[in-house]
């Protein structure tokens, strides 16, 4: 997921036209606490109702309030050409902006109706990548029970490697932009994420989180980041910073590298 300002540029190899003199900044929506797919109790008893309304509506949206807060003040630092007030803001913009495309994507690999195991496309690709299911959900388990402190685990995938790869990010590092990997499955090993049911025992939390996980979801993702083709390139922009042109699936994409967040432009 990319988030933050909307800059208008051009594809190297497209005739589009500028459509605002470069380096404009456009006006956007800020952004928003996204709504659960399911009740709050969805996922009793394995995740319980207590834990789920504080995760959702207090910690996720203060990543959200955060995240707002520090693009508003790098937006004002940006235009008076504050250089050391635009370093300073890099670490809220990328604690606060993970946190937020992290629990985003955490939310829908999720359901009541979960669980099991993933079918297809995925299903052969963790067998081919790990030998086994089985193998596959140890490796993950124990990712994620071996975070020191905060963090979570991943499965990913390596786009250049064309294969499925487990990860674990600390605090609210974003999988893709601090590995690379594209984020399939996102396991919350935050306190917050299990205390209150939990307590201390992290490993109990992890084997009851296998019955909840949206194989559909998972394996959504991976079919999409699989079909998307990928050319790039890079540039200098405006001197302040490098962005790196995509083509995805014929639609031309303008993506600026600010500090830890990644902003886009999409255009035909």
């Amino acid at each position: 997921m990319e988030i933050g300002f909307l800059w208008l540029g051009y594809h190297p190899r497209s005739s589009a036209k500028l459509v605002a003199p470069f380096g404009c900044l456009v006006s956007r929506q800020k952004h928003t606490l996204p709504d659960l797919p399911y009740d709050y109790a969805a996922l009793e008893p394995h995740i319980n109702a207590e834990i789920m309304q504080l995760h959702h509506s207090k910690h996720h949206a203060t990543y959200v309030n955060n995240l707002n807060v520090a693009e508003e003040k790098y937006k004002e630092a940006l235009a008076k050409g504050d250089v050391t007030t635009q370093v300073s803001l890099q670490p809220a913009l990328k604690f606060n902006g993970g946190g937020h495309i992290n629990h985003t994507i955490f939310w829908t690999n999720l359901s009541p109706n979960g669980g099991g195991e993933p079918k297809g496309e995925l299903m052969e690709a963790i067998k081919r990548d790990f030998g086994s299911f089985a193998n596959f959900k140890e490796k993950l388990t124990a990712v994620s029970v071996g975070v020191q402190g905060s963090g979570w685990g991943w499965l990913g995938y390596n786009k250049e490697q064309g294969r499925l790869q487990i990860a674990a990010c600390a605090n609210q590092d974003p999988l893709q932009g601090t590995t690379g990997l594209i984020p399939l499955l996102g396991i919350d090993v935050w306190e917050h994420a299990y205390y209150l049911q939990y307590k201390n025992v992290r490993p109990d939390y992890l084997k009851a989180i296998w019955n909840v996980i949206n194989w559909e979801n998972v394996s959504s993702r991976y079919a999409t980041c699989k079909k998307e083709k990928f050319t790039s390139g890079q540039m200098c922009f405006h001197g302040e910073a490098v962005t790196v042109i995509k083509e995805v699936n014929g639609i031309g994409i303008f993506t600026l590298h600010v500090g830890p967040l990644n902003i886009s432009v999409f255009f035909n």
